[in-house]
């Protein structure tokens, strides 16, 4: 069975939340004109480490952007992003914003309409606040700490299932290509009649369980930035967030399995099993 904590998340004041949501939920907005409009428009391999590994114009406009908006309306609390890092003293800070502008590059500069803007307010329990753009298909998605979680404004409540079968599990690549494991890990799923999908974003991965599409999403590793916005949703949602090993760590630094909570000892025992 999965180990389940008890440990409440920190309460946060109301008024630092609705003002969280509400500029989070702007930049979204913005984030979405911008990448529908430039399509992948001034692309270039980040490095030669893989092909794909892609920084564009319009990752760096946006987390421009953000950090600007972010630092006038919240001065004192840091901002970490995807491309230009973190500020000083975020890894001490009560609170920190976590950003990446484009999850999913690779599909937007190829064309793929399946990338997301991820923004997060994180505190040392997991995210307080998180929202994530998915442009292609004129979607905000928005959550807050004990609030809930919403899709263009309607509530969003997952519906728990009982078994994998006839459902989607998603995952992602590591940076270099399979994660240890990976193989095995479909091979499982498809023995239960589970499928499993890469779909080249973590951020809308993660949505997926969240808006009750998929049965679970696994990331072998990841980035903050890349997940907090969504992982906010999934929680606010009724989703099971663990670790690895079981544990349940809002953003675990060893692995991360989202799950429906009928759904989530099978999926981690999937996972444990071909991962080692």
């Amino acid at each position: 069975m999965t180990l389940l904590s008890s440990r409440p998340p920190r309460p946060v004041e109301p008024g630092l939340l609705s003002r969280a949501l509400e500029v989070a939920g702007r930049l979204a907005n913005d984030a979405t004109d911008v990448i529908t409009a430039t399509a992948g428009r001034g692309a270039h391999p980040a490095t030669l480490d893989s092909p794909f590994d892609w920084v564009t114009d319009t990752d760096r406009i946006l987390e421009r952007h953000t950090r600007r908006v972010l630092t006038a309306e919240f001065p004192g609390i840091p901002v970490v992003g995807h491309e230009f890092g973190a500020d000083h003293g975020a890894d001490v800070a009560e609170y920190r914003w976590v950003v990446d502008s484009v999850d999913g590059t690779a599909n937007y500069v190829a064309g793929v309409p399946w990338c997301a803007y991820s923004l997060a307010l994180v505190d040392a329990s997991g995210p307080v606040v998180g929202v994530v753009a998915d442009p292609y298909r004129a979607q905000i998605y928005a959550a807050a700490r004990g609030r809930g979680a919403r899709a263009n404004g309607k509530p969003v409540r997952l519906t728990d299932r009982g078994v994998t079968a006839g459902a989607l599990v998603c995952t992602e690549f590591a940076r270099r290509g399979p994660w240890p494991g990976m193989g095995g890990f479909i091979e499982r799923a498809a023995a239960a009649h589970a499928g499993v999908r890469v779909l080249g974003s973590a951020a809308l991965s993660i949505a997926q369980v969240a808006l009750g599409h998929a049965a679970a999403a696994v990331l072998h590793s990841y980035h903050e930035w890349d997940v907090a916005g969504s992982v906010a949703m999934a929680i606010e949602a009724g989703a099971v967030v663990l670790d690895r090993h079981g544990e349940d760590t809002a953003l675990p630094t060893d692995g991360l399995l989202v799950a429906a909570p009928g759904v989530a000892d099978e999926v981690l025992g999937w996972w444990q099993e071909t991962a080692g």
